[in-house]
């Protein structure tokens, strides 16, 4: 039940501080023509679709060979104060806005894997037909998303990975409030994976569809870096979603050293959000760490809360520390000073995140919100005027609730139509 966590509903409401009068986000500051998101919210997904009257209409936790492509509306609508105090237990304020899931529209479906292969020269090779038709959905992909970024001029894509428990719905509910509030100046994407069993066995399951989707992740990011059109990927990641994403982006690194490429070059990635990652601390240590994963962004940003009641307990069953709870002793003496030496690594403490929002803080904690969305806007560093962090006598960055807002820069929304 405590692993759940990653499942909390998703309001607009969670923003106060990007704001300088502190007040809640209400609904009316979200202009009438933006209710309804347009650019629409893009998602890439291997869940199993659900059709009604033979119509896609959504994806369920089922997994699926196939890669599907497509787009929805996502509508900002307003939602009774007193009903969110009793979903959410937050402070007073005023009417916020909820986010709704208008309608889904799947674009492309890509042939199932793996693709058909004969043996020729010692070797496998897939078959000529095969190979086409992968090709050609690979450009009908390519094309939708070449479209929206000349029509707004946005080369930078945002990508949005969820945690477990998570059903399709709410990884574009979560994206649509990250890219609102970093300004609608990128083209968002998400990639939402067969996460959302169900049952005392729900956590594991869906572990287990993640290692399943790490293929599709890579061949997604793959096909976004090929595009002369994208300039920059940015991702944020959650939770298990963390483990998905960095296991695609490993290999591609390795791949692009593999070609004599510089990997940030190639795969074109920008900032590494990882909020609450459900990582092995020694598996990081071993597999990205020694591969100098790093190298690969202009920054990686790794939330941490001593108190995340949802990777305490993954820690206990598995015997070993995670990342997003871990404290300074989890680490190797002289680690920390290390990764803050090499200037990549951002490990960023949240305090004040208890209870229900131990593990969803980082779209329900406005401190830690406001930092991504500096982060993603301003590409600063921490410690410095524009993220004004401050360090712990470990060198790990201490992110406080009362974020000082007195020195944010002013972060009124533009759209740029």
């Amino acid at each position: 039940m405590v692993l759940a966590a990653c499942s909390t509903g998703v309001t607009l409401s969670q923003a106060p501080n990007l704001y300088r009068d502190g007040k809640n986000y209400p609904s009316s500051l979200v202009p009438q023509a933006l209710q309804v998101v347009d650019p629409p919210i893009f998602y890439v997904t291997d869940r199993a679709p659900v059709r009604t009257g033979g119509q896609i209409t959504g994806y369920g936790t089922g997994r699926s060979d196939q890669m599907a492509f497509g787009s929805a509306k996502v509508r900002f609508g307003a939602v009774d104060w007193a009903d969110l105090v009793a979903r959410t237990h937050v402070g007073k304020g005023g009417q916020i806005s909820k986010l709704e899931v208008a309608e889904v529209t799947e674009a492309v479906r890509f042939d199932a894997i793996p693709l058909q292969a004969e043996r020729a020269e010692g070797g496998l090779r897939v078959l000529r037909d095969a190979q086409a038709s992968y090709a050609q959905n690979t450009v009908a992909f390519q094309n939708a998303l070449k479209a929206e970024i000349k029509r707004t001029g946005n080369g930078r894509v945002l990508v949005y990975v969820h945690g477990v428990s998570n059903d399709f719905e709410n990884s574009l509910q979560t994206l649509a409030s990250l890219w609102h509030f970093t300004g609608r100046r990128s083209t968002p994407v998400a990639f939402t994976w067969p996460a959302g069993n169900g049952g005392v066995l729900g956590y594991f399951r869906d572990r287990e569809a993640g290692d399943f989707s790490v293929y599709h992740a890579k061949e997604f990011l793959r096909m976004l870096a090929a595009m002369p059109e994208v300039e920059d990927i940015d991702i944020v990641a959650h939770s298990r979603g963390t483990s998905v994403m960095t296991q695609a982006l490993r290999e591609l690194v390795i791949a692009a050293r593999a070609q004599g490429q510089a990997p940030k070059r190639a795969m074109k990635t920008g900032t590494l959000i990882l909020a609450a990652p459900d990582l092995d601390i020694g598996i990081l240590r071993q597999r990205l760490l020694s591969e100098r994963f790093s190298e690969a962004f202009e920054q990686v940003n790794v939330y941490l809360n001593p108190d995340d009641a949802a990777l305490r307990l993954s820690s206990f069953i598995t015997k070993y520390p995670k990342l997003g709870a871990a404290k300074g002793e989890d680490f190797n003496e002289g680690e920390l000073e290390t990764l803050r030496k090499q200037g990549l690594i951002h490990l960023v403490r949240v305090e004040g995140a208890g209870g229900s929002d131990s593990h969803s803080y980082f779209r329900n904690n406005p401190a830690v919100l406001s930092d991504i969305v500096l982060a993603l806007r301003t590409r600063a560093f921490p410690g410095g005027t524009l993220r004004p962090l401050e360090s712990d006598s470990d060198t790990i960055w201490r992110l406080q609730p009362n974020y000082p807002l007195d020195r944010l820069p002013d972060l009124e929304i533009e759209v740029q139509r």
